[in-house]
């Protein structure tokens, strides 16, 4: 048996809000790291935490933020008639704008962007637009991943103006990042993830940052970067069809996300809802056992076990698909029964103590002892 992190139980998106802002005030951190799945409400969340600085402040924000409604102030101006004039307009009524014209940011942009993709971009401060070029072509359309990437690096570059307090944005005390890496492969992923630790490294003692991703590598990253910093690490969950929260504080495990992804997974298979891109799961677990231990590939996880190399051979073939989360295909009552084996030799190996993230415990999970306090 052992004792994992504080579970603590929120009734509110409010009073998590107030939590997190607790954390700055009295805490003393300069960094709050949330690790959470995708659907939790870390947009929503984000949100209410800029929304409480204004009530705070008697309407006047104290929080710049990068989450999806960034993204929504460009929008597509695809040149229907001509077919060849394509711009991004730039809704310049946000305040995330309200420095840019006078600060000349063109250069500070394309010194992130160069690292990432290789297209240049042009500005047009009377018309607030966006072109991009690469070589010969202008007026490109440029993919939906590239279009985020180039938002990104606008974004670092307004950071780097409030790191340095330039006067266009002292209002911000704050400034929250919500999963800044859509559409991106892991090594870009690795990439942004290094660049912004490294800016943020330069906010100690001036701006509080709090950066929310469900994405392991990127998370895993940040947190090894920023170790030496005051941060708090938190794992943060929402049980299915519950409408409170869970706090669990990782600062002495941070790999503890690891370990929840497996329980759920350990959920999924003793309930038979097990899809295809468990398979996925699982075989990202086990690479990550795997380099903890030294190992350079996922199956000397599986070493010793019975029908190990057929085991081995299974998850080669059935976790390299590209399975859409959102539109799930349910295994085959074969392929469930070898995901169960599969999962019960690994856990029967390491002898994982797999956290209960919900309100009823897990049938055949280990027992596990935790602290739990409730914020209604």
């Amino acid at each position: 048996m052992s004792i994992q992190p504080k579970l603590i139980h929120f009734a509110s998106f409010d009073r998590l809000v107030t939590r997190l802002r607790d954390d700055f005030y009295s805490g003393g951190q300069d960094f709050i790291l949330l690790y959470a799945y995708n659907g939790t409400g870390k947009t929503r969340l984000s949100m209410e935490f800029k929304s409480a600085g204004k009530t705070k402040n008697s309407g006047s924000p104290d929080t710049l933020y990068f989450n999806a409604y960034t993204e929504d102030l460009f929008i597509w101006d695809n040149d229907l008639q001509g077919d060849s004039k394509r711009i991004l307009r730039m809704n310049s009524d946000s305040r995330f704008f309200s420095g840019l014209k006078d600060l000349a940011l063109d250069e500070s942009i394309q010194s992130y962007l160069s690292r990432y993709t290789d297209f240049d971009f042009d500005i047009d401060y009377t018309d607030w637009t966006v072109s991009f070029r690469k070589a010969d072509a202008e007026h490109i359309k440029v993919s939906r991943g590239e279009e985020n990437i180039f938002v990104w690096c606008l974004f670092m570059a307004i950071c780097e103006r409030v790191i340095d307090s330039h006067p266009s944005y002292d209002w911000v005390e704050y400034v929250y990042i919500d999963d800044p890496i859509s559409s991106l492969d892991d090594n870009n992923a690795i990439a942004v993830a290094s660049d912004l630790a490294k800016l943020l490294g330069k906010a100690k003692n001036r701006i509080k940052v709090v950066v929310s991703s469900h994405h392991a590598l990127f998370f895993n990253v940040v947190c090894n970067e920023l170790k030496t910093s005051k941060t708090k690490r938190y794992f943060l969950h929402r049980p299915k069809d519950s409408g409170d929260f869970t706090l669990r504080a990782t600062d002495d495990t941070p790999f503890f996300h690891h370990v929840a992804m497996l329980s759920e997974i350990r959920k999924a298979a003793d309930s038979g809802n097990l899809y295809t891109y468990h398979f996925n799961m699982l075989r990202s677990i086990l690479e990550k056992t795997a380099t903890f231990f030294g190992k350079k590939d996922f199956s000397a996880c599986l070493e010793g076990v019975e029908d190990e190399a057929l085991f081995a051979r299974a998850m080669n073939l059935l976790s390299h698909g590209r399975y859409a989360l959102y539109e799930p295909t349910e295994m085959g009552e074969d392929n469930k029964r070898l995901f169960r084996d599969i999962l019960s030799a690994f856990l029967s190996k390491h002898q994982f103590d797999l956290p209960v993230l919900i309100n009823e415990s897990i049938a055949t999970a280990q027992p596990v002892a935790t602290t739990s306090e409730t914020i209604p």
